[in-house]
């Protein structure tokens, strides 16, 4: 009854309510949207926030505590879209550029569903590693950089031009705003530590539950919108869209214990692995890989695996770190 428990809290929380409310005003073909001015600002706002707080925390810990985990998560996030890559091309009959570019957003990762899973930690009063920001910047790239990749040598298979934009490509991976945000906002609260927090926190600390409230009924309206959409991508990327953060989510467990990890930072890199992006891996993918379908990809991490993870995976993945850990 304990996952079931805690399933219920979850799904009881503001953050969920807010996405669920949102979801909710998308069905009923209500006119709430925010203006893209609000929900740039908004994302901007959250990126900041947490790469400044989880640079603070390296900061506090050493680099000496960091590194083994973040190297495990930087290759976990390489390594995703490698087995994915098959997984929709030959089991799911999916074009090899749009397996590509399914495997790139699910090798990368959700600063959303990452926040989320932190505060489900916090209501279930479980510790974590403060500096697991960290795993959330460094995972991020990777995964796009290898998605790409393996798009461009499908088009090239098939006579296309070959890795022509791979260069614009690696910018827009590495330096794209939300990796630039974050990173940069990273290395910021490293220098600054503990008194820069200080002097901010009454701006990133206090109100930020309430813009992560207002960004999540953003995001309810536009999965929400995107349901009708289910329709097109089919029964097999609906289950994998289910299936495959349930495994990721548990490797991802297995190898924040083996790294060194304790139970709460082993569940945040279970959500990173589980998680899929919407923001950094659909701009980067839309630049290099423009004949990728965004209704696959889009539908797949926004509609079925983001509400999955932030309604039911974070409590699950907590389980399996519990029992992983007990």
């Amino acid at each position: 009854m304990e996952i079931f428990d805690a399933i219920r809290a979850n799904l009881l929380s503001p953050a969920v309510l807010f996405f669920a409310l949102g979801l909710v005003a998308a069905l009923v073909k209500s006119d709430l949207k925010f203006p893209e001015p609000l929900y740039v600002t908004l994302t901007i706002y959250l990126l900041v926030a947490i790469g400044f707080k989880g640079g603070v925390a390296i900061s506090e810990a050493g680099l000496a505590k960091v590194w083994l985990p973040a190297c495990a998560a930087m290759l976990l996030g390489a390594l995703i879209p490698l087995w994915t890559y098959p997984v929709l091309r030959f089991g799911g009959k999916i074009s090899a550029v749009d397996s590509a570019a399914i495997a790139a957003h699910y090798g990368s990762v959700s600063a959303v569903t990452f926040i989320a899973a932190t505060n489900y930690l916090k209501a279930v009063n479980q510790p974590f590693e403060s500096y697991a920001t960290a795993f959330l910047a460094v995972m991020e790239s990777p995964a796009i950089l290898v998605g790409v990749v393996l798009g461009k040598l499908a088009t090239s298979q098939s006579g296309k031009p070959d890795f022509t934009s791979l260069r614009a490509a690696m910018h827009e991976a590495l330096f794209g705003r939300s990796i630039f945000l974050l990173v940069g906002a990273l290395i910021v609260g490293a220098l600054c530590g503990k008194a820069g927090m200080e002097k901010v926190e009454p701006f990133f600390v206090t109100p930020f539950q309430g813009v992560l409230a207002l960004f999540l009924l953003e995001m309810g309206t536009v999965a929400g919108r995107r349901i009708e959409d289910l329709r097109k991508v089919g029964p097999f990327l609906l289950g994998f869209g289910v299936v495959m953060p349930l495994l990721h989510g548990c490797l991802g467990v297995w190898l924040g214990k083996i790294s060194g990890l304790e139970l709460g930072g082993a569940t945040l890199m279970g959500v990173l692995a589980a998680s899929a992006s919407y923001i950094a891996a659909p701009a980067a993918i839309r630049m290099s890989l423009p004949d990728a379908n965004p209704t696959l990809y889009l539908t797949s991490s926004l509609a079925i695996t983001f509400p999955f993870n932030i309604a039911l995976g974070i409590p699950i993945y907590f389980e399996v770190a519990r029992r992983l850990y007990s």
